[in-house]
């Protein structure tokens, strides 16, 4: 796809110049006869088509990950313009992520999907991952791939830094997970879960991951430590609330009243496992283009925000 639109950045001007050989070719058939001005006639008619098409062309091409962008994108705006970068986005480069959706097992799969018609591991999916890649590669000089979903049990999970769990209230790790989820987070990996809210969706997933780590406690994360301003400079963890729950006029649900990012750290002190908890940072990727809710881009201004900052920490410490 980028081979695409590469090639067709530098169309629009061939085309302009084209249309006027074009109309030569015409006016060449009609001064020959017979054979001739038949296949000059057919050598005429694909060069207006293939004209044509490279006015066009630039505006159709998008990456994948760009599906959700709100509208077509700018000309030139194909996946290597930065324009929109931060100022310090450089310090970023030579740095590669894809989002890597985790399809885990459910404790509640049966109730959850005749609730929301939908795996719990799948919510918000695919607007929240292709918004957030579109975003990495707009604001940063970070190498983003097309967004994954994978299995903690599959061999293409060594291949992601970063994974991401969403509605980890739900979680039930298989036993053979276990220990391959705990050799990833040691190697450097980083697993972050987001979307779930209260003291029961708490409980379950501090359950699952002392199976992980059963010796390891789970800290606080809060400023100054580098994940509040290793990009974007945040002097507080964001409540960013469901759509639903934006439209009832609250940020919270299921009582998680006071959002919280909470970590497991490494022997290093590096945040292995990051926890957005009482806050739904899917939501507000998932739902940033949602023009019928105005009020809402404030939300998915902190979701970006915060989720670029736990991207750049994850791939830098």
């Amino acid at each position: 796809m980028r081979r695409l639109c590469l090639r067709a950045t530098g169309a629009r001007s061939a085309g302009r110049s084209g249309l006027s050989s074009v109309r030569q070719l015409f006016a060449d058939a009609g001064r020959v006869g017979g054979a001739a001005r038949r296949l000059l006639a057919t050598i005429a008619l694909l060069a207006a088509l293939g004209a044509a098409a490279a006015l066009v062309w630039p505006d159709r091409v998008v990456p994948a990950a760009a599906a959700q962008a709100g509208g077509p994108p700018a000309s030139g705006g194909g996946a290597g313009d930065r324009s929109a970068a931060a100022p310090d986005a450089d310090r970023t480069l030579g740095l590669r992520w894809r989002f890597a959706r985790v399809q885990y097992t459910a404790h509640n799969a049966d109730s959850f999907r005749a609730r929301y018609w939908s795996d719990s591991w799948a919510i918000d999916g695919p607007a929240a991952e292709q918004n957030l890649s579109r975003r990495v590669r707009t604001v940063t000089a970070i190498d983003v791939e097309d967004p994954v979903q994978i299995q903690l049990e599959s061999p293409e999970l060594w291949d992601n830094p970063w994974i991401y769990f969403v509605e980890p209230g739900t979680l039930r790790l298989k036993e053979a997970e276990v220990p391959i989820l705990r050799e990833f987070l040691l190697r450097g990996g980083t697993a972050t879960f987001d979307d779930f809210h209260g003291p029961i969706e708490w409980n379950n997933l501090v359950g699952e991951l002392r199976r992980v780590f059963p010796d390891r406690q789970i800290v606080e994360l809060a400023p100054p430590h580098p994940i509040y301003n290793c990009f974007y400079e945040i002097d507080h963890y964001p409540q960013v609330p469901g759509l639903g729950s934006f439209i009832q006029g609250r940020t919270w649900e299921k009582g998680g009243f006071v959002s919280h990012l909470r970590a497991i750290e490494d022997d290093r002190g590096r945040a292995m496992v990051l926890i957005n908890w009482n806050t739904d940072m899917g939501d507000g990727m998932e739902w940033s283009n949602a023009t019928e809710y105005p009020g809402y881009a404030t939300h998915t201004a902190d979701a970006y925000r915060m989720m670029i900052n736990e991207i750049i920490y994850s791939l830098t410490h």
